[in-house]
């Protein structure tokens, strides 16, 4: 790459870097008592947050509007073009807007304004100036500090964008904590994709009931090698009188005690006592760790200390969690 270029890509990480810096000292002050009120005001709202804004900051509003939606505040993006043309309907007075906006003075924004004013749905505007037409008009308003753009023509919107976006990401962690939304609430949202494979819990991927290899610790050795052969797990778990698991018998074991005399052997004489296992309600992701630490490759979910399920690994790598 060009020197020249490359030193113009750092020079723009660093401008970057410090327009973050001054919205992080703004919050220490009158921005942190509005971004306080504005997370009150969302909570407070029976329906969803309407985020819009246009051009770059449309294209900021969208994602905060994603990253709201799936972290358990209910919102929607509403381009401020298409509500002039009839999509205010969507909005109702439940709901709460929040408006991006860098200059304050986006004309495209006027009818959402002159909406929300006149039903009384509380305004939230993210704005670089108070006394603009969206400082002016907003119930709430979060002032941004004024940055240096990146851009060296200074037109470009990129540190403005930059520090937007962090603060819609601010909100919507605030507000995470706020509600004591879960890894768990955050899997219903996410039921795709990577992050909804490592939400799983085991109890999702577990094999239950009359497919798991278990059999009574009084068993003999022929049983447990029919079991093992039939489940196809490649072991056996051993059971005590009151239904608690008292050992597990690999196919590894097996190997390492082979002899002639191994039929004649009690199971219990080679089984692995108090073998790793989880507990119901444990993450896929956590189960999947301790196995592959340990380099074991079935897991017992158990309950109160009697197996509930087992899982391998493979049905880890089958949900993607591996």
């Amino acid at each position: 790459m060009n020197s020249i270029a490359l030193e113009t890509a750092r020079k723009s990480v660093e401008i970057e870097k410090a327009g973050v810096a001054l919205l992080r000292a703004a919050l220490d002050g009158e921005l942190g008592e509005a971004l306080a009120k504005a997370i009150t005001t969302i909570r407070a709202a029976r329906g969803k947050v309407i985020v819009s804004g246009m051009g770059k900051s449309g294209h900021i509003g969208r994602k905060v509007a994603a990253t709201l939606a799936s972290t358990g505040t209910p919102a929607f993006f509403l381009h401020p073009a298409e509500a002039s043309h009839g999509d205010l309907g969507m909005v109702t007075q439940d709901d709460v807007v929040l408006a991006f906006s860098w200059s304050g003075e986006t004309a495209e924004l006027a009818d959402l304004i002159d909406y929300a004013k006149r039903f009384a749905i509380p305004l939230i505007a993210a704005a670089s100036r108070r006394d603009s037409a969206l400082g002016r008009a907003a119930d709430i308003l979060l002032e941004l500090p004024q940055v240096e753009e990146a851009c060296p023509n200074g037109l470009a919107p990129t540190t403005s964008t930059t520090i937007q976006l962090v603060l819609g990401d601010a909100l919507a962690v605030a507000l995470i904590e706020d509600r004591g939304f879960s890894a768990q609430d955050f899997r219903l949202f996410h039921p795709g994709g990577k992050l909804g494979a490592r939400l799983h819990k085991v109890d999702d991927l577990m094999h239950a009931g009359d497919d798991m290899p278990l059999l009574p610790e009084t068993a003999l050795m022929d049983e447990v090698i029919l079991t093992m052969t039939g489940k196809r797990f490649g072991c056996v778990g051993l059971v005590d009188e009151a239904g608690r698991l008292a050992g597990i018998i690999t196919d590894g074991d097996l190997r390492r005690h082979w002899s002639d005399l191994l039929q004649h052997k009690a199971p219990r004489e080679i089984m692995t006592r108090a073998p790793l296992t989880a507990s119901r309600g444990t993450l896929a992701s956590a189960a999947l760790e301790v196995m592959n630490r340990r380099k074991i490759t079935v897991l017992f979910i158990v309950e109160d200390g009697r197996p509930v399920g087992v899982l391998h690994i493979h049905d880890l790598l089958r949900a993607g969690v591996a």
